[in-house]
């Protein structure tokens, strides 16, 4: 009974954070929801003073209302890297709670690659899209993201983990994570599907968990 136990509780937790190469494959959110989400594990050891973000998305809902594209929450901010959709602005990058935005002058549906990089030194914001580089921005400069991090896609969090809103309904894919700002022809080489192994979030080894009506279907 005992090592019954165990084995039921072992197999629990492999769930809870199954690790699966995620390659050519997607996160699909069929609808509106506050209930629908995915939960990835970082590597983290250690807070972070620079780091870079890389993901594919698709939606409809650009032209309708906002969206969280990647919410990633500590205990002190739960605004501590958040990348949103702000509808008639364009793309929001917020890094310990300061925001900056960056125009988008034509919305198209379509599938959409983005990476942004920030790092401490210098405040310095990067922020591409398909590839193409907006103006570079500053913020928090000098400030260090926490390392005790819930990580969450296809909701906003407005606390540690919970209080979702502004859900996304679609696509997101590719979603790979490092500790430090990838140059631009690293970015080139992440846009065009070159290797370029992440060591915080890394899709083709991904540790998640998925809460409510969340499936896994072939990247378009």
């Amino acid at each position: 009974m005992e090592k019954l136990l165990c084995f039921l509780v072992l197999t629990s937790l492999s769930h809870a954070f199954g690790q699966t190469d995620m390659s050519m494959k997607a996160f699909v959110f069929p609808k509106e929801s506050d209930n629908s989400y995915v939960t990835l594990k970082a590597r983290l050891t250690k807070p972070l003073k620079a780091f870079t973000v890389c993901l594919h998305f698709y939606t409809e809902l650009s032209s309708t209302r906002g969206y969280s594209i990647f919410s990633y929450a500590t205990k002190r901010q739960s605004n501590e890297i958040l990348i949103f959709w702000s509808k008639d602005i364009g793309y929001s990058f917020t890094v310990g709670g300061s925001e900056i935005l960056f125009k988008v002058p034509e919305v198209t549906v379509a599938p959409v690659h983005i990476c942004t990089s920030w790092e401490s030194t210098s405040g310095i914001v990067e922020f591409w899209v398909n590839g193409k580089p907006r103006v570079r921005k500053s913020l928090k400069r000098g400030y260090t993201v926490g390392e005790d991090a819930s990580i969450i896609l296809g909701q906003e969090q407005d606390s540690f983990g919970g209080s979702f809103e502004q859900s996304l309904v679609g696509d997101i894919g590719n979603v790979n994570m490092w500790d430090f700002v990838l140059s631009p022809d690293e970015i080139s080489t992440v846009y065009l599907g070159g290797p370029f192994s992440p060591n915080v979030l890394d899709w083709g080894a991904l540790k998640y968990e998925v809460q409510g009506e969340v499936f896994i279907k072939p990247q378009l």
